[in-house]
C-alpha cells in the first residue's frame, strides 16, 4: 500500500516519539525525508539521523535520534505540516514565513533543494512551504 503523504507521516512519527520521550524513531525513507532530517539536525532539533538497510524490507529505514535537554526537556516544542497533497502552499521570495518571529524554522522546498526559510531568504528564492518546526 502506498502512502499518500510520507512527509506528514514522518512529522507525526517524530512528534509522537518526542512527546512519548522515546530515544529514536524509524520510518521508511526517501530522498526528501533525508533532506528534512538533515535540516532538523542542522538547526539543532534532533541529535542525528541514519539511513539503515533492513533485510527483507522493500525500502531502507530512516532512523532519527531525538534530542532532549536537561531533565528530559523537549527540544522540539511543535511541528506542523503546512503544504499538503490536497492544498499546496507556495511562497515567493518576499512572502517567506517567519515561525515565532524567527525563533522557529520553516522548511522550504525550492528549485535549489530543501532548505530553511533563512537560507531561502539569503538566496532570494521562494518555494513550497513544507512544514514549521519550533
Amino acid at each position: 500500500m502506498t502512502m499518500t503523504d510520507p512527509i506528514a507521516d514522518m512529522l507525526t512519527r517524530v512528534r509522537n516519539a518526542n512527546s512519548a520521550g522515546k530515544a529514536s524513531v524509524s520510518m521508511p525513507t526517501s530522498k526528501k525525508l533525508v533532506e528534512i532530517a538533515r535540516i532538523m539536525e542542522q538547526e539543532g532539533y534532533i541529535q542525528g539521523f541514519d539511513v539503515v538497510e533492513v533485510e527483507g524490507a522493500p525500502r531502507a529505514q530512516l532512523e532519527i535520534v531525538l534530542k532532549y535537554g536537561e531533565k528530559k526537556a523537549k527540544t522540539i516544542r511543535g511541528i506542523k505540516r503546512i503544504s499538503k497533497p490536497g492544498l499546496r502552499i507556495y511562497a515567493g521570495k518576499d512572502e517567506l514565513p517567519r515561525v515565532l518571529g524567527g525563533l522557529g524554522t520553516a522548511i522550504i522546498s525550492t528549485s535549489n533543494g530543501v532548505m530553511t526559510d533563512r537560507d531561502a531568504r539569503k538566496k532570494g528564492i521562494g518555494g513550497e512551504v513544507i512544514a514549521y518546526i519550533w
